[in-house]
């Protein structure tokens, strides 16, 4: 995203003047009550911009100052994590409220879209009923064009199972999630909306479909 991220994090990017952040947030249905960030690059500009609460939410936030993988980024939120299941999100896709709402009607979920590009994802494998069969992160020949759009309801039992190091040298979530599957029925939700933001050309795109669903 360089050179737009150099003075700015990418999650405070804007889009139709205003940030993926808040539009992230303004996604979320009233079951969600408070807030758990990790941050690292700028970090403190998120801080700033959400401070202690955000949008009727408390905020809490947590330091990541090594990019070691969204395994180790959740693992750093656990202690503000109860006992109770949450919703987790990345921080640079834009969803629908409803894709997320559905998400919530189960114990376990991941929303789930097709993408033409499934290598560059968490590519999702669904047995016929629905569940989960495989969660594998950004595989070289891909079993489908499902993939995981980064939004996951869990709880603490996806903690009981360590992450595997990528080839990449980071650690990723789908790794823990995928070994999860095998002791727990986690549903797969298609979405009716999901834009991931990688590049600023993803910005203009976004932009666009704003404008033209205004």
């Amino acid at each position: 995203m360089r050179p737009l991220t150099l003075k700015r994090p990418k999650p405070l990017l804007l889009v139709n003047q205003k940030p993926i952040l808040e539009h992230i947030v303004d996604s979320l249905s009233d079951e969600v009550s408070e807030l758990i960030l990790v941050v690292g690059y700028l970090g403190d500009q998120i801080e700033s911009f959400c401070g202690p609460h955000f949008k009727g939410r408390k905020v809490s936030y947590v330091w990541q100052k090594e990019k070691q993988g969204t395994a180790r980024a959740l693992k750093l939120a656990q202690p503000f994590l109860g006992k109770e299941r949450f919703l987790l999100l990345y921080a640079d896709d834009l969803h629908s409220k409803d894709g997320i709402a559905a998400c919530l009607k189960y114990d376990y979920s991941i929303l789930v879209a097709d993408h033409s590009e499934p290598q560059k994802f968490g590519v999702v494998s669904i047995n016929s009923d629905g569940s989960i069969k495989s969660v594998i992160e950004k595989p070289r020949n891909p079993e489908s064009t499902t993939v995981s759009t980064g939004v996951m309801v869990l709880d603490q039992n996806i903690f009981s199972y360590e992450p595997d190091l990528h080839s990449n040298g980071e650690y990723y979530l789908t790794s823990m999630f995928d070994k999860m599957l095998r002791d727990f029925r986690v549903m797969a939700v298609k979405t009716d909306f999901w834009f991931p933001i990688a590049t600023p050309d993803d910005l203009s795109q976004a932009e666009k479909i704003f404008v033209s669903s205004s």
